[in-house]
């Protein structure tokens, strides 16, 4: 407890609530596999923590803290309310990426009471520096999900902004950092989408 009263804390705490509910309004260059609408940030998130949820077995790291994922994945995009979503292949949109999104932390957390803002912030800090074992999972996961959907919709983003086979797996090949088993499957499910024409080799 930070010291404000019960009453002023849950009052801030609805506030941070109400105001990252913008984060349903913020989409994503990645399409859902059914209406082929782009997925927002929301979407993205909840697919995130089922997949933290049904996947945890398989990461490098036996003695996972999966609830501490769960946060971070759940936590991590809210920054894109501010910063927007900055597609993972737009190089000059990626140069002050981060920089962007730390002043939306400090934005957004900081409507929180104090503690929990510095409990918000050190968990987006962690999943960004990616040193923790639940850190790298996280990020093995939100990298995997987009590829995930982009493999099962004929490779629509890659193909829309000419992304290319070489790319995708400079990418993220840090996944095997997290999850050595996804990123064998991550790399056979891109070159299946190769093979079927939906992702061009470079």
């Amino acid at each position: 407890m930070d010291g404000s009263s019960s009453a002023e804390r849950l009052a801030r705490q609805v506030e941070f609530i109400v105001e990252v509910d913008k984060l349903k309004e913020v989409f994503r260059q990645t399409v859902n596999t059914r209406s082929r609408r782009p997925e927002n940030d929301a979407e993205h998130s909840w697919h995130l923590c089922l997949c933290v949820l049904v996947l945890a077995e398989h990461a490098n790291h036996a003695a996972l803290d999966v609830l501490r994922v769960l946060k971070m994945v759940i936590i991590h995009d809210l920054v894109e309310i501010d910063a927007g979503d900055t597609f993972a292949y737009d190089t000059a949109a990626m140069a002050d990426q981060h920089e962007r999104e730390a002043r939306a932390a400090d934005r957004i957390f900081g409507l929180l009471p104090a503690g929990q803002t510095q409990e918000f912030r050190a968990l987006w800090d962690e999943f960004e520096e990616r040193k923790t074992p639940e850190a790298r999972f996280a990020a093995a996961v939100d990298r995997f999900q987009p590829m995930l959907l982009n493999c099962r919709t004929e490779g629509s983003a890659w193909s829309r902004h000419g992304v290319t086979q070489d790319r995708v797996v400079a990418r993220n090949r840090h996944i095997a950092e997290g999850c050595a088993e996804l990123w064998r499957y991550a790399e056979a499910m891109v070159q299946e989408s190769v093979d079927a024409g939906h992702l061009k080799p470079r």
